[in-house]
């Protein structure tokens, strides 16, 4: 007799073509998609890109600053990302960009040069914000008040003029935002002039938190200086979200601040987390946000799922 394999002789037994596990487990998922990893990918990226829903808008414009004075804790990617995702799921934003490194306007696309008028001309020289801003390139629905290094000398120009920590806040006023159902700010990671203007101008802080320990370190301060804002300046100042950054699911730290966060924050806590991913920190140096980079990420999935129950939770809050 021949010598045939274990493999070859399974196969001609059955009298069919070798079929993979994969095929044989399941042809589809309980939602209709191919039960594969290209499927599942690629209905996560028209999920994001392809308006499949619309979500709710709030009853009036919504302005979010979001704050932390630590550094690299995921501010601007925050900021970036969940104004892509609302835009693209009919919201109408803004991003008003004051952190001077512009890194924000950098991941919208936005042309910076020593010509740009950006928003250190409107907290200095009453510049409009309507005629700062700028449609972002491919994403309808969202512009960018930009940021240039000239904003670097603004909390120093500030500190002499008249009414210097509502200056943004005189600059909304004179705004019309009923074409708009979101602002959202991108704030230096530090609590001086420039935070301050942000705060006095929002109704609502969001505050991405780092899943390290050096992130809740730096916390106590943060919401102090809100509390201070809100005694003196703004009354209507809330802390209205908490966004949980970099997430690590392979250590037991993260899992840990994660706990501590949700124990002590409670319901301001959104449910997703937003994990580490190199797409997004790949999408500005294109000069994108993940939502358009990489749509089928797991970072880009993330914050699609973070900007829904923003968006959902405005039915509550402003009702």
């Amino acid at each position: 007799m021949l010598d045939v394999s274990r493999e070859t002789a399974a196969d001609s037994t059955a009298g069919q073509p070798s079929v993979s596990r994969e095929t044989q487990s399941g042809d589809t998922a309980s939602d209709g998609v191919p039960d594969t990893p290209l499927a599942r990918a690629a209905h996560a990226a028209m999920a994001v890109r392809g308006h499949e829903d619309h979500w709710p808008r709030p009853k009036a414009c919504r302005v979010i600053s979001v704050a932390n004075q630590k550094g690299g804790v995921g501010k601007t990617t925050t900021t970036v990302n969940i104004a892509a995702a609302l835009a693209m799921h009919g919201q109408r934003v803004l991003v008003v960009d004051l952190d001077p490194q512009g890194n924000a306007s950098t991941a919208l696309g936005m042309e910076r040069d020593t010509q740009t008028r950006s928003i250190y001309h409107c907290l200095v020289e009453d510049e409009e914000i309507r005629k700062l801003a700028q449609p972002v390139p491919d994403i309808p629905n969202l512009w960018c008040a930009p940021a240039t290094i000239d904003l670097a000398g603004a909390e120093i120009e500030l500190v002499s003029l008249v009414a210097r920590e509502a200056r943004l806040k005189r600059a909304f006023a004179a705004y019309d935002t009923s074409d708009l159902d979101y602002i959202l700010i991108d704030c230096p990671p530090s609590l001086g002039l420039l935070t301050v203007n942000a705060m006095v101008a929002c109704d609502e802080v969001m505050i991405p938190i780092q899943c390290e320990y050096y992130a809740l370190e730096g916390l106590g301060q943060l919401l102090r200086n809100v509390e201070l804002v809100k005694s003196h300046l703004n009354t209507g100042l809330s802390i209205s979200t908490i966004l949980l950054t970099m997430y690590d699911g392979r250590t037991r730290l993260a899992q840990q601040v994660a706990d501590e966060v949700r124990s002590h924050f409670g319901e301001l806590v959104l449910e997703t987390l937003v994990p580490r991913s190199v797409r997004v920190s790949e999408a500005p140096s294109y000069a994108q946000s993940v939502m358009t980079y990489d749509p089928a990420s797991t970072g880009a999935v993330a914050y699609l799922e973070a900007s829904r129950e923003i968006a959902y939770r405005a039915e509550r809050i402003s009702g």
